[in-house]
């Protein structure tokens, strides 16, 4: 039997987002514990035990502990092997893990919070910071999938590739990102929200969500 899990998450996270929807693909049960960022939580000193970097989310298996979506979402794949995330074929891993590091490395970190707020503390200023760095990354990710086909980014099944760019498209909404220059990406979006995985695991659907 596995140990039990504890999720440590912040419900706009696009991190947690990630991780919650592979728990609700593959039906694993955990315990939620919502860590608000707004408020300081993931700086209080019980927090930092467990987490050094302040972020979420974290998830706790047993007594031991894992950060870092990404390695979070390995470490699902290889101990929950059923509704895989990643495909058989090494080269088309490469490519979903390619395109998944474009978002995880690639755009959402210059949008956390702590980045944007020593930027600056206008809002106005950082709105235009995150629609820059997002749009400039949409951009190569839609020239990536120009060849794909399917209802996800790499064909008829959803991959770690969806559950990387979803989470960043709500992102980009909320910093008035015109998403119709993307219509590949905007598709994929409109097409998992749909679902009833994503759904569960969406913002909104989270303790401590508002409007």
């Amino acid at each position: 039997m596995q140990p039990a899990l504890t999720l440590y998450h912040y419900w706009r996270s696009s991190c947690s987002w990630r991780v919650r929807w592979a728990l609700a693909m593959k039906g694993v049960s955990y315990e939620s514990v919502p860590v608000n960022l707004l408020q300081g939580e993931q700086k209080s000193e019980a927090y930092l035990a467990m987490n050094p970097t302040g972020q979420v989310p974290t998830l706790k298996v047993g007594d031991r502990l894992l950060t870092e979506s990404l390695a979070i979402l390995e470490w699902l794949e290889e101990t929950y092997p059923h509704e895989p995330l990643l495909p058989k074929d090494p080269w088309e891993r490469a490519r979903v893990r390619e395109l998944t590091l474009m978002v995880v490395a690639g755009i959402q970190p210059v949008q956390n919070l702590k980045v944007g707020r020593f930027y600056s503390e206008d809002q106005r200023q950082r709105e235009a910071w995150n629609q820059h760095f997002i749009e400039e990354g949409f951009d190569a990710i839609e020239k990536k999938l120009a060849g794909t086909k399917g209802p996800y980014a790499f064909g008829q099944s959803l991959t770690f590739a969806d559950i990387a760019l979803v989470p960043q498209v709500y992102n980009a909404l909320r910093f008035s990102v015109e998403m119709r220059r993307f219509p590949r990406i905007e598709a994929i979006y409109t097409h998992c929200l749909k679902t009833d995985e994503c759904e569960k695991a969406a913002p909104h659907r989270q303790p401590g969500a508002q409007p």
